[in-house]
């Protein structure tokens, strides 16, 4: 046993060498770089140590001044990689370091006194390494828990390997407490668990950058803390209570120890199984450890994650839930603030309120408009003036379960209300309860006013597509009724015309068909879709410079397209007529006006030109091509020139214009077409 004991601890010591000299040559010159090699030496001096004793005899005690040192180090470092500290200024300052070392230093000099000057005093030394390892274990178990998952990653094997090791001499020295002496075949197995242990702290010095992590120390650090904690000192009474029958028990001592102890553990595992016992020990740590009966970051976090897996289209229902989760009700209901001041019941979950039951509530909107507080109808009825000014029917409110009032604000005017029924057993609303119900219901008001916003947008949006429908539709129209107006100004000269009449009919023909297109599009509300079809192109533009001529300036066409072209005739014939008509419009009656077609390179050139009042580069490119922006009043819907290049641009085409103030404009159109003879 002697043989493979000093094997393990001369392995220990090899491979903690080799840690040393790696660690030298990595040159880490940081606080915690300098605690992982004084570290490493301690434990390589202790393992030599270890493995040299027994062949030269020296006393053990020398060992264990290493190891005090060693698990003070170890712990240190924790410390510091938990805490942060990179410097020797903040090592030296930090209430943590300072707390850790003033009780290390106290308890040590005891224990080392003890040894010297009381008779037995080696036992203290044992009680003092099971301190200084449960301590340590604490540690590194906070720092574990509360690490984020990356951290996790980086540090794991050092957890391992440190966890592995004081667990080990934990029990190493229970066990020695207990008898007073140590367990030989457990000490020689250390150097070991020592060896192991050390590359799984050398990943963790590569992976760990400069030794820093940040962690938050949350109520379950301490609860699971503080239960590992309890846990240990069981442990150290049974081991204290196992060496006192020992000691008394004679022959009989071994096994009414050993019996006692698997008792004690037995118990202990029942203790920390129990639920009642858990919930005790949160709710004093709770109480006595931190100043906020509530971790917002965690209440914040689950209120955020209910907003977005809530299933629900409902939104109030959705905000209703949450603000009844805060407190694991199962009761609610969302009151709105009509601008005539009535309100409006928009949901309630176990209630049973009606619209009339909702008037005493404009008690209360007075009330929280000048003071802005959560109601607690309970502590109204129990404590004289906690509510200085408010008149509320407590004996109503009792019968419809409504216990709690909380005011939604919204730009810092009331929005309305939540209505909560608490558990008959539940104690009165704390400043605590209160700020956590300010601070949800302060967020459900953003996520109500934003779902509000979201129905107004999209109603918005169907007002808007059907105003821009109809807004065509209305230009339809107006080409219609231009048409007809032609007919009827010019009807008294020209009525025993043949020609005449055969266009009026022609034009009447046309104005049906096209009457009957908007009629389908207002039943089916939405524009209807064009459709391509073989066109004569040169007989569309002489058919149109016709239907424009009838007013002055009179326009002269030069068109040399002898083909079929696919495209929508109607709405390519109200294109160019509608842009010859502004031509028109803009040039006296002396001026000019010219429209040229030609097909080159596949693709279909249309240059309307005129020499009348022009346009600015500002307003082409500014105004032209706006819809619903015009210059012509109450006479013009603004979306012709829009349309025109809507088409065109739907075709694969380009509108091009030029156009100098008082010198005239230039549209140059040019269509892609597949065309057929």
């Amino acid at each position: 046993m002697e043989v493979i004991g000093i094997s393990g601890y001369f392995l220990a010591t090899s491979a903690y060498l080799v840690f040393i000299l790696l660690l030298l040559a990595a040159r880490n010159k940081t606080l915690t770089g300098g605690l992982v090699l004084l570290a490493a030496l301690l434990v390589f001096a202790s393992s030599l140590s270890a493995a040299l004793q027994p062949k030269q005899g020296f006393s053990l005690l020398i060992i264990m001044a290493i190891e005090t040192f060693k698990l003070a180090v170890w712990s240190l470092l924790i410390i510091c990689t938990q805490a942060n500290i990179k410097s020797i200024n903040d090592f030296v300052t930090h209430p943590k370091i300072k707390q850790y070392l003033k009780v290390w230093v106290g308890l040590s000099l005891l224990c080392w006194l003890a040894v010297f000057f009381v008779n037995d005093g080696v036992s203290y030394l044992f009680l003092l390494f099971l301190l200084l390892n449960l301590w340590l274990l604490v540690l590194l178990e906070q720092l574990y828990r509360n690490a984020e998952v990356k951290v996790k990653w980086a540090i794991w094997s050092l957890i391992m390997a440190l966890g592995v090791s004081t667990v080990f001499d934990f029990i190493v020295f229970a066990q020695a407490a207990m008898v007073n002496q140590l367990d030989f075949s457990y000490w020689y197995a250390r150097g070991y668990i020592v060896a192991v242990g050390m590359p799984l702290i050398l990943i963790s010095t590569r992976r760990i950058k400069d030794w820093s992590v940040d962690v938050f120390v949350s109520r379950d650090v301490v609860f699971y803390s503080s239960m590992l904690m309890i846990s240990g000192l069981y442990l150290l009474l049974l081991a204290f209570a196992g060496y006192v029958i020992n000691y008394f028990g004679g022959s009989w001592g071994n096994i009414i120890s050993i019996a006692f102890l698997i008792l004690g553990g037995s118990v202990l595992a029942a203790l920390l199984a129990t639920e009642r016992l858990r919930k005790e020990v949160k709710v004093f740590i709770t109480k006595h450890f931190f100043a906020n009966k509530y971790d917002y970051r965690v209440e914040w976090l689950k209120s955020i994650e209910q907003l977005e897996i809530n299933e629900s289209d409902n939104y109030h229902q959705t905000a209703t839930d949450i603000i009844c989760s805060s407190l694991n009700i199962h009761q609610g209901a969302l009151i709105k603030k009509k601008p005539s001041g009535q309100f409006q019941l928009l949901y309630q979950e176990n209630f049973s309120l009606e619209q009339a039951d909702l008037s005493f509530l404009s008690a209360v909107d007075d009330f929280c408009v000048q003071h802005g507080w959560i109601i607690d109808i309970r502590e109204l009825a129990r404590v004289d003036e906690s509510y200085p000014g408010l008149f509320v029917d407590v004996k109503f409110c009792s019968q419809k379960n409504i216990d709690i009032i909380i005011p939604i604000f919204m730009n810092k005017t009331i929005y309305g209300f939540f209505l909560l029924a608490m558990p008959s057993k539940q104690e009165l609303l704390n400043w605590e309860d209160r700020d956590l119900l300010f601070s949800i219901s302060k967020q459900l008001s953003n996520y109500l006013s934003l779902n509000e916003a979201n129905e107004r947008l999209a109603e918005s949006k169907q007002f808007d597509a059907f105003n821009r429908m109809s807004a065509f539709l209305v230009h339809d129209l107006k080409n219609i009724q231009a048409q007809l107006g032609l007919i009827n100004s010019n009807a008294k000269r020209h009525r025993d015309n043949p020609e005449f009449i055969d266009d009026v009919f022609e034009t009447i023909e046309s104005a049906t068909a096209r009457l009957e297109k908007v009629l389908t599009q207002l039943r089916n509300k939405q524009v209807a879709e064009s459709s391509s079809k073989e066109v004569n192109i040169a007989a569309l533009i002489t058919e149109v410079v016709k239907q424009r001529n009838v007013q002055l300036p009179s326009i002269k066409m030069e068109v040399s397209v002898e083909d079929n072209i696919a495209i929508d005739a109607e709405t390519f014939s109200s294109v160019l007529n509608h842009l010859l008509q502004n031509a028109q419009e803009a040039t006296n009656d002396n001026g000019w006006v010219t429209i040229v077609a030609k097909v080159e390179s596949d693709n279909l050139l249309i240059k309307i030109s005129d020499n009348g009042c022009g346009m600015s580069e500002q307003f082409i490119a500014n105004r032209l091509f706006k819809p619903f922006d015009t210059t012509k009043g109450n006479a013009g819907m603004g979306i012709g020139v829009y349309e025109a290049k809507q088409f065109i641009e739907g075709l694969g085409g380009i509108m091009q214009v030029t156009s100098r103030e008082n010198e005239g404009s230039e549209f140059n159109i040019t269509i892609p077409c597949d065309y057929s003879a």
